[in-house]
C-alpha cells in the first residue's frame, strides 16, 4: 500500500477494541488467544473480484461485510460459537488501496462486532490484479458439540430456517449468518446434520446426504419460496421453486431432525420462518409436486458473477 503496511497496521490497532479471551491482538508475529477446554471449529473462505462479487458497483465496506459473513455461516453450520477472525487482503495496486483497506476492515467488523468476534490479526499485500480478500474464522462448540453432516438417517424429517432463492438480486452481499439460530435448535432438540445453505437448498443438501449415506424426499408445495425468487424467475423464465432449490448464497440453515423431535419443532416453533420441507429416505433425492415424485438433480452453484 502507498503509505506502508505498517502504518496501515498501525491503524487498524487502533481500531481493535480489548478482548478477554486475545491475550495477544494484531501486531505481533502470532495472535496469541485463551485456549477452550474442548475442540475448536476453524473454516476458512476465499473472495475473490470478479467471481465473488464486482467492486466498482458495491464497495469495500460491503465486501467486508459479506468476507465476514460467509465464515460465521460456516460456524453456524456446525451449531457452535465464533471466538476470533484473522483477515487476508489482497489489494489492487494503486493510491487507493489504503482507504480500501479501511473501507474493508470496517465492513469486517460491521459483522464481526454485531457476533462479538475479535479480528485478531492476518496480512496485507498489493498485486496488479483484483480485490482478494480471505477470513478464517476460529469458533467453539457448544451445548452437545458440533453437529456433523453425516447423522442423518432415514426417516428423519428435514427442516430449512427461512425462505429460499433469488439471492443474486441483492441478499447475498448482505447475508446474516444463523448463529443465534443455531444455537436456540441445538439447545431445544437433537440435530442429526446440518449445513448452511451457500450452494442452494437440492446441492447442499445433496452434502448432507452424500455425506450420511442416504437419501430425501423434498415437498415442492413445503419449500418456503422467497420473494426474490419470484422476481428473479420473471427476469429468467424459470420457475420460482427452481431458484428456491438451486440458487446459491441464502445462508439459511438446512438440518435434520428424527420425527419427535421435529414434531416439538413444528409445535413449538422456536426460531422465526422455520419449515419442515422433506423427510430422509434410503436413497437418491426426490422431488414430490403435485403427488408425483421424481428423481431430481441439483443444478448446483459455482459463485460466479456472470
Amino acid at each position: 500500500m502507498a503509505t506502508g503496511e505498517f502504518d496501515y497496521v498501525r491503524w487498524l490497532r487502533a481500531q481493535t477494541p480489548p478482548d478477554t479471551r486475545v491475550l495477544v491482538g494484531p501486531g505481533d508475529d502470532c495472535a496469541i488467544l485463551a485456549r477452550p477446554a474442548g475442540s475448536v471449529l476453524i473454516t476458512t473462505d476465499i473472495l475473490t473480484e470478479g467471481i465473488d462479487f464486482r467492486l466498482a458497483e458495491i464497495g469495500g465496506r460491503s465486501v467486508g461485510q459479506k468476507a465476514m459473513a460467509v465464515n460465521l455461516s460456516d460456524i453456524a453450520a456446525m451449531a457452535g460459537l465464533p471466538t476470533a477472525a484473522v483477515v487476508g487482503l489482497v489489494l489492487p495496486d494503486g493510491a487507493g488501496s489504503r482507504a480500501l483497506a479501511e473501507e474493508i476492515f470496517r465492513g469486517l467488523r460491521d459483522v464481526a462486532d454485531r457476533f462479538h468476534v475479535p479480528i485478531v490479526g492476518g496480512d496485507t499485500n498489493t498485486w496488479p490484479g483484483g480485490l482478494v480478500v480471505s477470513v478464517t474464522v476460529l469458533g467453539e462448540p457448544i451445548g452437545k458439540g458440533p453437529v456433523l453432516r453425516s447423522g442423518a438417517k432415514p426417516g428423519d424429517w428435514i427442516f430449512v430456517t427461512g425462505r429460499l432463492g433469488g439471492s443474486i438480486l441483492g441478499r447475498h452481499l448482505s447475508p446474516t449468518p444463523r448463529i443465534v439460530e443455531a444455537e436456540i435448535l441445538h439447545r431445544r432438540v437433537k440435530l442429526t446434520a446440518m449445513a448452511d445453505i451457500s450452494d442452494g437448498l437440492a446441492g447442499d443438501l445433496g452434502h448432507i446426504l452424500d455425506e450420511s449415506g442416504c437419501g430425501a424426499v423434498l415437498m415442492a408445495e413445503a419449500i418456503p419460496i422467497h420473494a426474490d425468487a419470484v422476481r428473479l424467475a420473471i427476469q429468467t423464465g424459470r420457475p420460482p421453486l427452481d431458484h428456491a432449490l438451486n440458487d446459491g448464497e441464502d445462508f439459511e440453515l438446512v438440518f435434520t431432525v428424527n420425527p419427535e423431535e421435529g414434531a416439538k419443532l413444528l409445535r413449538e416453533q422456536p426460531v422465526l420462518g422455520l419449515a419442515k420441507v422433506g423427510e430422509c429416505s434410503e436413497s437418491g433425492l426426490q422431488l414430490s409436486e403435485g403427488g408425483v415424485s421424481r428423481l431430481y438433480a441439483s443444478k448446483g452453484w459455482s459463485h460466479r458473477v456472470e
